[in-house]
């Protein structure tokens, strides 16, 4: 999942929502996932929106918490 950063109006609700703590406001990201605004801003313009509620993928807790998970993110 990745959040326009154009249309997002900087109101932080998604921050609590995420289940695994991983949305961030730009303002507070951790050093470490800076990448991530660029990655961010580019899929954001290719991928659909979701508009509507989907149930997580059957593998999401295995993977929750699980670090370095970039070398598999497909473009």
């Amino acid at each position: 999942m990745v959040i326009d950063p154009v249309i997002c109006i900087d109101c932080a609700l998604c921050v609590p929502e995420c289940p695994a703590d991983a949305i961030f406001q730009d303002t507070e990201l951790p050093e470490d996932q800076a990448s991530y605004l660029e990655i961010n801003a580019e899929l954001c313009q290719e991928w659909p929106n979701i508009t509507e509620l989907k149930a997580p993928p059957e593998d999401a807790d295995k993977w929750n918490g699980v670090a370095d998970k970039l070398a598999l993110l497909e473009r």
